[in-house]
């Protein structure tokens, strides 16, 4: 065979091994509030749009995408860059009548109180640790529970518009046990929050966090390392809830997910 065709021949094999080296992987859906995990060379840079996002040693790392984007999403590894169009969804729409006014629009004397815990629940959600939890898989929190409530859903209270709801319910009977749906360390642990009641908040790496609501009693603290299917909690209806439930919550930082993404729940 010619030298020049076998040189051109290598140069090929060269490239495609490259291209195969570099190449992401991805598990999860681009489609609009889903979770997705990425998988790419150690020691590679990765920004999704223009966030620079932790990779871990093993080259793993995490992104969510919001419930309402309607573009592309831009994820460049390197100098490299992959655009993937992002998938719409459906919302549904639940109505609720007859709650006490106080649970629709809050009195204004709590308004300091209402300021204050959300702060709090911002600051753990926009925790970056190096755990390396975000990328095993995710059990779901309780028993035998009716899912009453979806994520994306707009609740509509006494006939007033709220804001979305963004995320999954599990109706069971009061003091049933909640277990953790996966390893994590609590960054977050009030008994008594005025919308969520008792609350709790789970760092699992890289700014994936995981949040309890509406529980009856709490077991862990702030500081405790949690080993997923730990009982850690009971089922409530402590803050703004209308009935024994468990509401879980799927953050990447500040960006609200899908529950049902990390659980295999179909929508």
């Amino acid at each position: 065979m010619d030298s020049k065709i076998i040189y051109k021949l290598l140069l090929l094999v060269v490239f495609f091994s490259s291209t195969q080296t570099h190449a992401i992987e991805f598990e999860g859906k681009f489609i609009q509030g889903h979770y997705i995990i990425g998988k790419t060379n150690p020691g590679s840079k990765i920004f999704i749009d223009k966030k620079k996002v932790k990779v871990s040693n093993d080259g793993f790392f995490a992104f969510g995408i919001e419930k309402d984007r309607k573009f592309d999403i831009v994820i460049t590894e390197n100098d490299n860059k992959i655009i993937k169009k992002i998938k719409k969804r459906k919302y549904n729409i639940q109505k609720i009548e007859g709650l006490p006014k106080k649970k629709v629009t809050p009195p204004e004397e709590f308004y300091t109180r209402i300021k204050k815990e959300n702060k709090l629940i911002a600051d753990a959600r926009e925790i970056e640790s190096d755990l390396q939890f975000f990328k095993e898989k995710f059990i779901i929190p309780v028993d035998d529970a009716i899912i009453t409530g979806v994520y994306g859903s707009q609740r509509i209270l006494n006939g007033i518009p709220k804001w979305p709801h963004y995320g999954l319910d599990f109706a069971q009977k009061k003091g049933t046990p909640v277990k953790a749906m996966n390893n994590g360390v609590v960054t977050l642990a009030e008994k008594d929050l005025f919308y969520t009641g008792a609350t709790l908040i789970f760092d699992h790496g890289h700014g994936i966090s995981t949040l309890y609501m509406h529980m009856n009693k709490i077991f862990v603290n702030v500081g405790d390392h949690v080993k997923k299917g730990d009982i850690i909690a009971t089922i409530g209806t402590t803050g703004r809830s209308t009935g024994p439930h468990l509401d879980i919550r799927l953050n990447w930082f500040g960006t609200r997910l899908d529950p049902a993404t990390i659980l295999n729940i179909q929508e």
